[in-house]
């Protein structure tokens, strides 16, 4: 049986990093695919002490999405552009501003141009088949699965907290 190669988050760039990635990408939500991007067509960002955020096309998402008024913006990639998106269950059940993109990012990272990125849950995220978790806290939007390892970066408000800094995947 094939070894699963490790990524440390300490040994990855700073600034950020954009490969295209020969990985099976899936998210589904209230047991019903809600993306599904097959291996090659999906990107990653690495940034050193971040968890892998993971961008896959638009047109791999199977339901419609709207933009939301949120807006923030990131000294590489530039301003994102948040989403909102109706329960496959539930129109009563909307969630918001946990789906982004970058639209207009500098010429770096123009790969994931409109690609669409989204934070562990509230749906089920999986690479390869195996159910990713999110960072610690809840404010950076990467994935963390068996193959990442070392210190992963706690949200701002979290510096210093021995218990978010100090944990280990």
């Amino acid at each position: 049986m094939a070894t699963m190669r490790k990524h440390n988050v300490t040994t990855f760039p700073r600034p950020p990093l954009v490969e295209r990635i020969n990985r099976h990408i899936q998210i589904k939500w209230h047991g019903q695919l809600l993306a599904d991007c097959p291996p090659g067509e999906a990107y990653w960002v690495l940034e050193a002490h971040h968890a892998p955020v993971y961008f896959i096309p638009p047109t791999r998402v199977r339901l419609p999405l709207s933009t939301t008024p949120r807006s923030t913006f990131s000294e590489f990639h530039g301003a994102a552009t948040y989403y909102a998106i109706m329960s496959p269950i539930s129109a009563a059940e909307i969630i918001q501003n946990r789906i982004w993109s970058y639209n207009e990012p500098p010429k770096e990272y123009e790969a994931i141009k409109g690609y669409l990125a989204f934070y562990v849950g509230p749906w089920e995220c999986y690479v390869d088949n195996e159910r990713a978790h999110p960072p610690p806290g809840d404010y950076y939007g990467g994935w963390v699965t068996s193959d990442i390892e070392g210190l992963v970066k706690p949200p701002p408000h979290q510096w210093g907290t021995p218990t978010a800094w100090d944990a280990v995947f």
